[in-house]
């Protein structure tokens, strides 16, 4: 079997068929990761498709001394994070954006973090009133820290706090739901 560096390298000297091996073998993956973090399968396949897409025009700029996987599921987080800024679904832009705001709070590898969503509903459902509705104004409605503030009467600096301690507690909580999880 062919190492997948010998083939992203054959795909840079313009081999089509070895760049075709490379998505046969990781279009698993990059779906995925890109299913955990997406509400809609068919969003899903468009951006694994988007993903491949950008790894062929930029298959110049692969550093062969790195790892075909990692690089393509960098290029599928960056795709996933426009895709979000886009704002085309609120409600699965929120769902993207906490995902993606808890892949940086939490250092985990990819199937860690695969079993954290798994927990993240019943975490966010343990969250108090005051907590769940921050974390719905942030992320569902998309408001900044002020305007949640104003909604739940309550300072920007208390809102801030209470931001905090949510995401603290659902970072704890998906610690406590998820084994092996890395505790700082």
């Amino acid at each position: 079997m062919v190492h997948d560096n010998a083939l992203l390298e054959a795909a840079q000297r313009g081999d089509q068929d070895a760049f075709g091996e490379i998505v046969r073998r990781h279009q698993g993956s990059v779906y995925g990761f890109l299913r955990a973090r997406l509400l809609q399968n068919s969003d899903a396949e468009d951006l694994t498709q988007e993903t491949f897409l950008r790894a062929y025009t930029c298959r110049a700029r692969f550093d062969s001394s790195g790892l075909v996987e990692p690089w393509l599921i960098g290029i599928a987080r960056n795709v996933l994070r426009e895709h979000a800024r886009k704002g085309k679904r609120r409600r699965e832009v929120a769902w993207t954006e906490l995902c993606l705001e808890l892949e940086d709070l939490v250092e985990s590898d990819d199937a860690m973090y695969d079993d954290m969503l798994a927990h993240l509903p019943g975490c966010l459902d343990s969250l108090g009133p005051s907590a769940r509705q921050a974390i719905d104004l942030r992320y569902a409605c998309k408001l900044r820290l002020a305007e949640i503030g104003a909604r739940m009467r309550r300072s920007e600096g208390a809102t801030k706090l209470l931001m905090f301690r949510a995401r603290q507690a659902l970072k704890n909580c998906l610690e406590r739901a998820s084994p092996g999880v890395r505790r700082d």
